[in-house]
C-alpha cells in the first residue's frame, strides 16, 4: 500500500462516494477507483462498501484509522518544518445531542479562531460514540464509555444530570392520589425518547418497576425533545442544564423528586502526539468544567 491509496480511501469514506472524493483530491473517479483497487490487492481484503454512502469494511476500517492519523501528522509535520502551506487539518468528532446542545458549545466558539483546523461532528448516542472511534471515523468522542479503545486515552469530564419532567397538564392526566401521596401512571403516560438507540427512559422505568412500558414519541434534536415535554407530548429525562427557566416559569414540573440520572461522560481521543488534538481536549475539559456534576468516584 501507498499514502496516495490511503488518502484515497480517506477520501471516499469521508465524502460519501467515488466522485465526490475525486472532486476533493483533484483527480478523476477512474483514478480513486484504481487506487482504492490497488489498496484491496495489496492487503487481500474488500475495504470499501460501494454503497451509498460508503463506508469502509472491518479491514478498511483498521486502514481508515491509519490513513486519517498520518494525514494528521504529516500535515503537522510540514507546518513544523516549515516546509510550504501544511492546509487545514480535519478532525471528525463524535458527540452525543445532549452534550451537544448544552455544554459542548463553548468548544465551537473557541475552533472559531482554529484556522488550521476543520471540525466534522457526528451525532450518537453516548453509549455508541466509541464504536466511531474504534472504526476510524473519528479522532475523539465525547461517551459513557470508561475503558478507552485501542490506541486511545480516556479522561473523565464529569456527569450530565438528567431529571425526569413533564408538563403540569400531562402529569394531572396521568397522576391520581392514594393515601394521600400521588402515584405516576407510569405504564399509561406516554414516554419521549431522543432515537432507537436511546434506552435511558426505559432504564429508569425498568428501575421503578414498571414491566409494561408506555408508548414512546421518537424527537431526534435535542431542542426538540425539550420543546415536546414542554407541550405534553410525553414525559422525558432532560438535562438539568438544559431546562433553564422551565421549572420556575411552571412549563415542566420535575415528576419524582429523587429520579434523577446522572450520566458520566468521558473524553475519548487517540493517543497521536498531536498539536491540534491536544488543543481540542483542552478545550473540551475548559467547556465541560462549569456545566457538568462531578462524575461519581472522580
Amino acid at each position: 500500500m501507498n499514502f496516495e491509496q490511503l488518502r484515497a480511501l480517506l477520501a471516499v469514506v469521508d465524502e460519501g462516494t467515488f466522485e465526490a472524493a475525486a472532486d476533493e483530491l483533484r483527480v478523476s473517479p477512474s483514478a480513486i477507483s484504481q487506487r482504492i483497487k490497488a489498496l484491496e490487492a495489496s492487503v487481500g481484503n474488500v475495504v470499501v462498501r460501494r454503497t451509498v454512502p460508503c463506508t469502509a469494511t472491518e479491514a478498511g476500517a483498521v486502514l481508515l484509522r491509519m490513513a486519517r492519523q498520518v494525514a494528521l501528522l504529516e500535515t503537522e509535520a510540514i507546518e513544523a518544518l516549515g516546509a510550504g502551506d501544511p492546509g487545514q487539518a480535519l478532525l471528525p468528532l463524535a458527540v452525543n445531542a445532549d452534550s451537544l446542545a448544552t455544554w459542548f458549545r463553548p468548544v465551537l466558539r473557541e475552533a472559531a479562531g482554529w484556522q488550521d483546523t476543520i471540525l466534522r461532528l457526528q451525532l450518537e448516542d453516548e453509549e455508541h460514540t466509541s464504536d466511531l472511534l474504534r472504526g476510524g471515523d473519528v479522532v475523539g468522542a465525547v461517551t459513557a464509555a470508561p475503558r478507552a479503545v485501542a490506541g486511545c486515552r480516556t479522561e473523565k469530564l464529569g456527569a450530565i444530570r438528567y431529571q425526569p419532567v413533564a408538563a403540569p397538564d400531562l402529569l394531572e392526566r396521568f397522576t391520581r392520589l392514594r393515601g394521600g401521596r400521588r402515584v405516576v401512571e407510569w405504564s399509561r403516560m406516554p414516554v419521549l425518547r431522543y432515537g432507537p438507540k436511546d434506552d435511558l427512559q426505559n432504564k429508569f422505568l425498568r428501575a421503578r418497576g414498571v414491566e409494561q412500558l408506555p408508548a414512546a414519541h421518537q424527537i431526534p434534536s435535542s431542542e426538540a425533545y425539550l420543546a415536546a415535554a414542554r407541550a405534553g407530548l410525553g414525559w422525558g429525562l432532560v438535562p438539568e442544564v438544559q431546562m433553564g427557566e422551565s421549572l420556575a416559569e411552571g412549563s415542566l414540573e420535575i415528576v419524582v423528586a429523587d429520579g434523577h440520572r446522572d450520566v458520566p461522560l468521558y473524553w475519548q481521543v487517540w493517543k497521536l502526539g498531536s498539536a491540534r488534538i491536544e488543543r481540542l481536549t483542552a478545550a473540551v475539559h475548559r467547556a465541560s468544567a462549569s456545566l457538568l456534576s462531578a462524575a461519581p468516584g472522580r
